[in-house]
């Protein structure tokens, strides 16, 4: 899947793990790569549905249009699709996301 940034300081960031580890941590940043990888190797978003995977799942309320990805427990991975085909009832068909934009990693808990 292609991975881009809505945020220029989060892409700034992803690019170096030095940065990550200085501004996550090291664990965090360690995470934040694997979930990256994982995104990268999807070729769809489909295969992101495995909760094993990151518990991905569709996000509400002031962020809905976007998707988070579990990072720790209070952490996430806040992406959208930047190309994808709606339901017939409305919703997200996860088979047609193929490209993706990071907006932000956050502690929204």
């Amino acid at each position: 899947m292609d991975v881009t940034y809505g945020d220029r300081k989060v892409g700034k960031v992803c690019a170096s793990d030095r940065d990550m580890q200085r501004t996550y941590g090291p664990a965090l940043a360690k995470k934040i790569g694997q979930r990256l990888a994982q995104l990268r190797a999807a070729e769809t978003l489909e295969d992101m549905r495995p909760p094993a995977l990151g518990n991905c799942h569709q996000m509400s309320g002031d962020r809905e249009g976007c998707l988070s990805l579990h990072l720790t427990a209070n952490w996430r991975l806040v992406f959208s699709p930047r190309e994808y085909e709606e339901a017939e009832q409305g919703g997200l068909v996860w088979s047609s996301v193929t490209a993706v934009i990071i907006e932000e990693i956050v502690d929204y808990h």
